[in-house]
């Protein structure tokens, strides 16, 4: 059964929209820093500030009991991070290794409400889980309750340095994504804010999570991992890799259908195409040059096609290389989620001629990296 049309879409476009979980001071931070939006969005920028000072008691109470709270307990278990760029399979095999209990991972309500999560949004849990869609905006994956999140939504709620805040406010669109996946042109001051964020989010989710190691998915991180390195110098990385002709095509669907969902100001002026092509090697170098030190054991890759095909051996692949416990237990879980996926259909997006040679040009050295002989559309 599909979700119930909201009644209150028909007055507020954007009645879903993301921002509604954000804090005050953040929200004034990013309207400063990228002016005003379309006359017609202008409800949901009300609205968001409105909810952001209704839920300001409860947000800083459960800001100072969770600080005192995680004062007290030991530091938490290094982290296992999904890193890999937009569309290649990272969902996947996310949503396949969460299904192991001695994970933790970004629930939906953390991702919503991350600095009320343990308080406000647990007694707000029905009324969200009835306003998530069935589906994903961006392809054919189903939406649960308890489906594993990437953390980028929670943390553009929680601080002005984010991808989204690119998708969400186009007109300064490149300076908001240099912004959010490099961090260039930030002040130190700006980092470390984000920095304390982000430790202050994972540390919350592990806390409510009985202390769980966190496995984490977020492509931005793959253009990080020298800063998660520094945070947490055991973690382990799985990086999953597709042919890059195929990341191309259903990344720059991928953008199309965020900015079209989310973008509170016009953004006819964004060259989609020329946003890939840019940022991919960017993103793609930095992870190869983070990575290329990481010893066996706390660096593994998978590649997209060969995890479509044999899901099971390469996660236990995954297990045995990154010396995680408990694969055996695990299986019977994992193969519970591949039957639950076995009529899923890939969205088809088909690169045209013109388009396949200049992916092929500019990103020839990936390709030869990691491109499959067999042509993707």
């Amino acid at each position: 059964m599909g979700r119930e049309p909201n009644r209150w879409e028909h007055w507020f476009p954007s009645a879903n929209h993301p921002l509604y979980g954000c804090d005050a001071l953040t929200l004034l931070k990013v309207m400063a820093h990228n002016g005003g939006v379309d006359a017609r969005h202008a409800p949901t920028l009300v609205a968001a500030l409105a909810s952001a000072l209704l839920r300001a008691p409860f947000s800083l109470g459960e800001r100072a009991w969770v600080g005192w709270r995680l004062r007290r307990l030991g530091p938490m278990p290094a982290p296992v991070f999904i890193l890999g760029h937009w569309r290649s399979g990272t969902t996947h095999l996310y949503n396949l290794l969460s299904r192991d209990p001695y994970f933790g991972f970004i629930s939906p309500v953390a991702v919503g409400l991350p600095w009320d999560m343990m308080g406000l949004g647990s007694m707000l849990r029905p009324f969200l889980e009835r306003a998530l869609p069935e589906r994903r905006y961006i392809d054919n994956v189903t939406v649960r309750p308890d489906s594993p999140q990437e953390d980028e939504i929670a943390l553009a709620n929680m601080s002005p340095l984010s991808f989204y805040h690119g998708l969400y406010f186009p007109r300064h669109f490149d300076r908001n994504l240099q912004r959010g996946l490099y961090h260039e042109g930030c002040t130190a001051a700006e980092t470390e804010g984000w920095r304390r964020r982000f430790v202050h989010l994972l540390e919350k989710v592990a806390f409510a999570q009985g202390g769980r190691r966190l496995l984490i998915k977020n492509p931005v991180y793959s253009a990080r991992v020298a800063m998660l390195r520094e945070i947490w110098p055991d973690a382990r990385f799985i990086h999953i890799h597709r042919d890059p002709r195929a990341v191309f095509v259903s990344t720059v669907h991928f953008y199309r259908t965020l900015l079209d969902k989310l973008a509170l100001q016009p953004y006819g002026h964004i060259d989609v195409e020329q946003v890939v092509l840019d940022h991919y090697p960017r993103i793609m170098q930095a992870l190869l040059d983070d990575t290329a030190d990481l010893p066996p054991d706390r660096f593994v890759e998978v590649a997209f096609e060969t995890f479509e095909r044999e899901p099971l051996a390469e996660a236990e692949r995954i297990y045995r290389r990154l010396d995680l416990p408990g694969y055996a237990a695990a299986e019977p879980r994992f193969t519970a989620y591949l039957g639950e996926v076995r009529g899923y259909a890939k969205n088809e997006h088909r690169l045209s001629e013109a388009g396949r040679k200049r992916v092929e040009r500019r990103w020839s050295p990936f390709i030869a990296r990691w491109g499959v002989p067999a042509v993707v559309p």
